[in-house]
């Protein structure tokens, strides 16, 4: 939930996420498929709350979180609701787009949501008062930061960092995760960290949006595991 990185292929998007926690926060359990309102949704789920930084739906939409919106925030510690049980409310609805116009927000920490639906890509982000929604190009490339963890000149250099990976390698699946299973020398504030404060990178997940199905690698960095999972795409659920 503390970097995205969205890229466009000729068939496909790809979407590729590195959740940052403390060491004392319990891992999450392993992407498994739940029905929700009626519909079906793949998630890793965090045990703490339930919910999720990743979630993918069988109308091939995918939903990813990050902490923080536009600037660093001070927790208050006491929401009505976890920012991941906001990203299961948002898979889970008939067209999750248009739900980011209705959708009550008050009393939610600060966040940002990238919700991707039928070759359509949006951004949502909460900064604890207003939601801005931006609808953004599709066949563009791009990555976000969180707030929480990266400032102003961390969260540039990543940006910059990301452009010299789309302008001198081969882009691919496997080529991203690698990119983002990278510390980019800095444990700091690389794409894998490792702080002295207990602020560690616990996993990375990637989605591939295609149309008939949506494939999920979820790569667990503490245990060393990787799992795997397709999703055939209801077409007729498509429809919307």
């Amino acid at each position: 939930m503390c970097t995205v990185s969205f890229i466009p292929k000729k068939d496909s998007f790809v979407i590729t996420s590195n959740r940052d926690e403390h060491i004392s926060r319990s891992p999450a359990y392993q992407p498994k498929t739940e029905i929700i309102n009626g519909v079906k949704v793949v998630f890793p789920k965090d045990p703490k709350a339930g919910g999720t930084w990743f979630a993918i739906n069988e109308k091939n939409v995918a939903v990813v979180l990050l902490n923080g919106a536009f600037e660093n925030h001070k927790s208050t510690g006491n929401y009505k609701k976890s920012r991941g049980l906001v990203v299961l409310d948002i898979v889970s609805h008939n067209n999750p787009q248009a739900y980011l116009d209705e959708i009550n927000l008050t009393n939610i920490e600060p966040f940002t949501v990238i919700v991707v639906q039928q070759n359509k890509l949006v951004e949502l982000r909460w900064d604890g008062g207003d939601k801005f929604i931006k609808s953004l190009d599709s066949s563009e490339c791009y990555i976000w930061s969180s707030t929480t963890l990266y400032n102003k000149v961390v969260i540039k250099n990543r940006e910059e960092l990301f452009l010299k990976f789309l302008d001198n390698s081969v882009i691919n699946t496997a080529s991203i995760v690698d990119f983002h299973s990278n510390n980019h020398q800095d444990f700091q504030n690389g794409f894998i960290i490792d702080r002295a404060s207990g602020l560690k990178t616990f996993s990375v997940t990637q989605v591939v949006l295609e149309k008939e199905k949506i494939s999920l690698k979820h790569i667990d960095l503490l245990d060393n595991h990787t799992n795997m999972i397709e999703l055939p795409v209801n077409q007729l659920m498509n429809q919307i």
